[in-house]
């Protein structure tokens, strides 16, 4: 697949995503990462034999794309992958402009999409990405984005007993379908992050079985990681598999970005002597914000806010605290479904809200937010 670099208002920091080809493209269980790679036409001579040898052990494959292009390389490419040992699927690059949801998938179906449980197949992917030359949503409003795409799952799922994986950027899912949550108990999420890590992931999601990390590397096309061990991805390929939750880390947040973390990063400004808007969006006056912090705390002042900033960045609350942390404590607990309000007061709910979070993510139980509660809300 060739990397695009999209509007950056739906994909965040590094995203990169598969082009479209007629406009012209965490934590494993296991020690070792189970890499893999995924190919178009745009790689069109792939050493299958040497790939294999380099250590990649799955590849998912561009079959489709709307109903009217097949890639003339996918047979090759996909046998060729079987034949050298790895574990390969097929995948359809999503043209919600085009047709129907449930037409494309059949299309999909026709042309190399279809999922046999053999033990070498992984379940087809289903390409949701921007659209490089127009609208980043293709025109489709978040309701008619969601529709579409429920469509083609549907239609899929029906046809081969098997829900396809959605490959997607967290950033493009906010804006195109205004952050739906109905795939994420049922499709497997392949997440697009080039920012080295796969969060944050998409609304619904509370884990990602596959993560693209980079657009090049050691294997062919771009880059690959299974959330699990070999024989999970085994396991995938047979039948629904449920990979471990993704470690948590300090997320990357940049000028651009919209939600959740956002606006903690405002809220935290804020407690840092800001006088920022809330407003969840990433703008020139939030990076004016940041760079401020960043150059108050001696730190490169590069206006994003990736692990460095967030440990200067963040404070630690406790019962009988108030102000603007406790604030973005509160709405990132409210988010991770605690019944708080946002009040900015440190009361006895939200003590007991704190340390329900801390025991479902096997923190010590002590009722402070500090920098690893904190890590753990904002991942």
């Amino acid at each position: 697949m060739l990397a695009a670099a999209l509007a950056v208002l739906c994909l965040d920091a590094h995203e990169v995503a598969h082009a479209d080809t007629t406009a012209v493209a965490g934590t494993a269980r296991s020690t070792a990462p189970v890499r893999g790679l995924d190919v178009s036409g745009h790689n069109p001579h792939v050493d299958w034999q040497a790939t294999a040898a380099k250590g990649a052990s799955f590849a998912y494959v561009k079959a489709t794309e709307g109903v009217t292009y097949t890639s003339s390389y996918f047979t090759q490419q996909y046998n060729g992958a079987a034949d050298a040992g790895l574990i390969r699927g097929a995948y359809h690059f999503a043209r919600p402009d085009a047709s129907g949801g449930r037409a494309q998938a059949d299309y999909f179906l026709a042309h190399g999409g279809k999922w046999t449980r053999d033990g070498k197949t992984l379940p087809g992917a289903l390409d949701m990405e921007a659209n490089a030359h127009g609208d980043p949503c293709w025109g489709l409003s978040p309701g008619a984005m969601t529709s579409w795409i429920a469509a083609f799952v549907n239609e899929y799922h029906a046809r081969t007993g098997r829900h396809p994986a959605i490959y997607t950027p967290a950033g493009w899912w906010a804006n195109c379908t205004g952050n739906y949550r109905g795939f994420g108990t049922t499709a497997p999420l392949w997440i697009v992050n080039q920012s080295g890590t796969p969060t944050p992931l998409p609304a619904g999601w509370s884990t990602y079985t596959i993560w693209q990390t980079a657009e090049s590397g050691a294997f062919p096309g771009d880059q690959d990681v299974f959330n699990g061990s070999l024989q999970d991805l085994r396991t995938f390929a047979l039948h629904d598999y449920t990979p471990p939750p993704p470690a948590p880390n300090w997320p990357l947040v940049v000028q651009g970005q919209a939600g959740r973390q956002v606006t903690t990063v405002q809220y935290l400004l804020n407690a840092h002597g800001a006088a920022l808007t809330v407003d969840s969006r990433f703008g020139t006056t939030t990076r004016n914000a940041v760079v401020s912090f960043q150059n108050s705390q001696g730190l490169t002042p590069d206006g994003m806010v990736g692990p460095n900033t967030w440990k200067h960045l963040v404070v630690t609350v406790r019962q009988g605290d108030s102000g603007a942390a406790v604030r973005a404590a509160q709405d990132e607990l409210k988010a991770h479904g605690a019944a708080v309000t946002v009040d900015g007061r440190f009361g006895d709910g939200t003590r007991k809200a704190v340390l329900a979070f801390q025991k479902s993510r096997k923190l010590t139980p002590d009722g402070v937010i500090g920098a690893s509660t904190w890590m753990n809300l904002v991942s």
